[in-house]
């Protein structure tokens, strides 16, 4: 009996300290942080899906017809695979910004990185949506590219080393941490608590009028997105929110001085007003943040701009800032769209 328990103690330890290095390792791109240049280098990505960010609707995937690999080079050089053709060229990384050209492009914003996925995101200057190019990591044999085994630079084994050293202190971190664990939490407090809702926004019209767009998140992380439309009708998007990265968001909510915004911004002039009445009709939005005892609803009669590019309500531009933020969070695609 004694060996069967010490059997399952020590399965529990091991996939305890399996998670404890996925968790480290994981880089989720934030709206707050910046992208690490060495997740770019010789690295091979596989373009999977184009996303319409503002509807969540996927408007292209990778097929029979469409294969595209890309291989960023440790020298800022790049080759692409499309369809058969090779070419090449230059990358650079300047903050969140991507130089490389694909699909009549040069210029990129990273929405997304880590070890597993890349998410590079455009929006034309004169274009009323969002468009993400979504790639996925591939292993040298998994992508067409060859070059000889010993171009590898000295660079690359040197952060690969330093990448084992850190996973041999993390194991030999592991077992002290372990036995602190349940102690540590049994000594935990709760959680703050963290809801966040937004509603509405945007006008009501045009060949497929949306009757429902809303996003909430849970103090537990979980996120609920309900997106509806006359034709497509409801779409549900589910997805887990890590507790860390709420946190940081909450933080960088205060930093943008969000709490101390105004509860309400409505039109100061007629053109504003005039604007209600007309179609596509606007459709108020309506933002609610609530952390601990600090909660803040902040409601705009008309939201953004129209398809004339004209913003009639003057309210901080921080709050933009924060919605985008929010939508990128729900337009994550790592669970499917549930239909009902």
């Amino acid at each position: 009996m004694r060996t069967a328990t010490f059997n399952i103690a020590y399965i529990s330890a091991l996939l305890l300290f399996f998670v404890a290095i996925n968790t480290a390792n994981a880089q989720q791109l934030s709206p707050w942080d910046l992208p690490d240049e060495r997740l770019f280098v010789e690295s091979k990505w596989k373009y999977t899906y184009t996303l319409h960010l503002e509807s969540n609707t996927i408007i292209h995937k990778a097929g029979n017809n469409y294969d595209y690999f890309l291989y960023f080079r440790y020298d800022n050089s790049y080759q692409q695979y499309l369809n058969g053709k090779f070419s090449r060229g230059t990358w650079s990384l300047d903050e969140r910004t991507l130089n490389y050209s694909f699909q009549n492009v040069d210029q990129f914003s990273i929405a997304q990185l880590n070890k597993r996925k890349l998410v590079l995101e455009f929006k034309r200057p004169n274009s009323r949506g969002t468009w993400q190019y979504h790639f996925v990591r591939v292993s040298g044999d998994e992508a067409p590219f060859r070059k000889p085994s010993n171009e590898l630079p000295e660079v690359i084994v040197e952060a690969r080393q330093k990448i084992k050293k850190q996973n041999a202190e993390r194991k030999k971190r592991f077992w002290s941490w372990f036995r602190s664990k349940r102690k540590a939490e049994s000594n935990k407090p709760d959680p703050v608590y963290i809801n966040i809702e937004l509603v509405g926004g945007g006008y009501y019209g045009g060949i497929d009028p949306v009757l429902k767009d809303y996003i909430r998140i849970k103090s537990d992380g979980r996120l609920i997105q309900e997106f509806q439309t006359v034709r497509k009708g409801l779409m549900v998007n589910k997805k887990n929110i890590p507790r860390e990265e709420l946190e940081q968001f909450i933080e960088w909510v205060t930093r943008q001085k969000f709490f101390e915004m105004e509860k309400v911004y409505d039109c100061t002039d007629p053109a504003c007003f005039q604007r209600k009445t007309k179609k596509p009709t606007p459709v108020p939005l309506r933002l609610s943040i609530t952390y601990g005892i600090k909660k803040k609803v902040v409601t705009v009669a008309i939201w953004g701009e129209d398809d004339r590019k004209t913003k009639y309500v003057d309210y901080p531009p921080q709050l933009d800032n924060i919605i985008d933020a929010i939508q990128r969070m729900a337009s994550r695609m790592e669970d499917p769209l549930v239909r009902k």
